[in-house]
């Protein structure tokens, strides 16, 4: 049986699509479940990103802040924020925290994203925030303008809350940083957002 270029990478695709979302699609949360139902842990992205650096788009949805504050991964092609902040004198009383926005450009910045890297709509693109949740709205944004390779890292950049012990509620619990994966303080200008 002979197998053309494009049959082989799909059906590749098709095996790491039913590997990553098998695999952590079970133990998470509703809040972090997507429309796709494309997933992949922290470790599982960064050897999957590494690995097809050229034909995937890592893209870290964090705030501004969050990332200027906690630093970023070193591998993740840009910041393009899910949500924004506000002019910080806006308090959220159910979250307790400052009050975000919707980033009215980030299909815009994604698309254009996309371009910079000579990537398309069908393009693998894996989307990171704090502990999973942003992203998966960011996908579901995405899916509904018609993304279909769309995956979420389940346990984010901070990771999930420990339940008990001495570090209870605090992320101490799987997600980049606390997996010992690259990132840094050091960013880097080309790879963040700025509004026009």
């Amino acid at each position: 049986m002979k197998y053309s270029v494009k049959g082989a990478a799909f059906v590749a695709l098709i095996s790491t699509s039913l590997l990553f979302s098998s695999s952590v699609s079970a133990d998470i949360g509703k809040k972090k479940q997507t429309e796709l139902g494309l997933y992949m842990t922290a470790t599982e992205a960064y050897g999957y990103v590494t690995s097809h650096a050229d034909s995937t788009l890592f893209v870290d949805v964090r705030t501004r802040a969050e990332v200027a504050f906690l630093g970023m991964p070193t591998i993740a092609d840009a910041n393009v924020p899910y949500m924004l902040e506000g002019d910080w004198d806006q308090w959220d009383d159910k979250k307790q925290t400052y009050k975000l926005s919707p980033n009215s450009g980030f299909l815009v910045e994604i698309e254009g994203q996309l371009a910079r890297k000579g990537l398309g709509k069908d393009s693998t693109i894996v989307l990171m925030c704090r502990s999973g949740s942003r992203s998966a709205r960011a996908a579901n944004l995405l899916a509904q303008a018609g993304y279909k390779n769309v995956y979420t890292i389940t346990d984010g950049y901070e990771g999930d809350k420990a339940r008990e012990g001495t570090h209870k509620g605090q992320r101490v619990v799987n997600g980049w940083k606390n997996s010992q994966l690259p990132w840094s303080y050091k960013l880097n200008k080309e790879k963040l957002y700025w509004e026009m």
